[in-house]
């Protein structure tokens, strides 16, 4: 019997969702809000060849906290893809903000975790899949706007026995619309610890941010818009004004 489907005591039936993990504070808090909203979470985390490999760690420890009846790590490569500073160690991450898409963009990164986080739901017949992608204070990937949420979910309608069957799988993105500081919010409310995060897009091994990249700027601006203390744990070499 699916997890869908599965019976908690009379009456009541729990709702299973798949929740991309990646370990940073936009994919915490949309755990978060699954949690909050009954859902048996099963988190699927994905080690793709990311050079900061520190927040796969985070992840784990961010479903282990905020509940998730399971956490799976799954593997892809793509690292042999490369084309993206975030693969590749040959391409710098830029310590400056850039115009248009950053090098930091992982080709086709959203639509190959979701494919993977739609197989795992259709096997565990969970029609709902959050993803915590953000098209305000984001960095301009494509993979991050309504239009590729809305279009996916149409593949999956297409594509799968469950969707053929009329069972089709929602793919919920509930912080697209919202400001960085809005979600630290609302990640406070919700009682994420984001103090187990990582967001930096060259963390060490133990997560220290380096305080200059695209994620550590939208990241720090945002706590500080929230009034909220910023737990980043930063490395000696940080920028200054981002704090240490």
């Amino acid at each position: 019997m699916s997890t869908d489907n599965q019976n908690l005591g009379a009456g009541h039936r729990v709702r299973a969702a798949v929740v991309l993990l990646s370990g940073g504070l936009d994919s915490a808090t949309a755990l978060a809000i699954a949690r909050s909203e009954g859902y048996a979470c099963h988190a699927l985390s994905v080690a793709y060849g990311q050079r900061h490999a520190a927040e796969l760690a985070a992840a784990a420890r961010v479903a282990s906290a905020l509940g998730a009846l399971e956490h799976r790590l799954m593997q892809v490569d793509l690292a042999g893809i490369g084309g993206s500073a975030l693969t590749d160690a040959t391409i710098a991450v830029p310590v400056e903000p850039s115009q248009g898409i950053p090098v930091t963009y992982v080709p086709a990164r959203n639509t190959i975790l979701l494919a993977l986080a739609l197989g795992w739901a259709e096997v565990l017949g969970a029609r709902d899949i959050f993803i915590g992608v953000n098209a305000v204070d984001y960095s301009g990937y494509p993979d991050c706007r309504a239009e590729f949420v809305r279009a996916f979910e149409e593949l999956a309608r297409l594509a799968t026995r469950a969707g053929v069957e009329g069972f089709g799988t929602r793919i919920r993105a509930p912080l697209l619309t919202l400001g960085k500081a809005d979600i630290i919010r609302e990640g406070v409310r919700l009682g994420v610890d984001f103090g187990l995060t990582v967001s930096c897009y060259q963390a060490d091994e133990s997560g220290a941010a380096c305080g200059r990249c695209d994620a550590c700027r939208l990241r720090r601006a945002g706590f500080e818009a929230a009034g909220v203390a910023d737990p980043t744990p930063y490395r000696y070499d940080a920028h200054p004004s981002m704090g240490r």
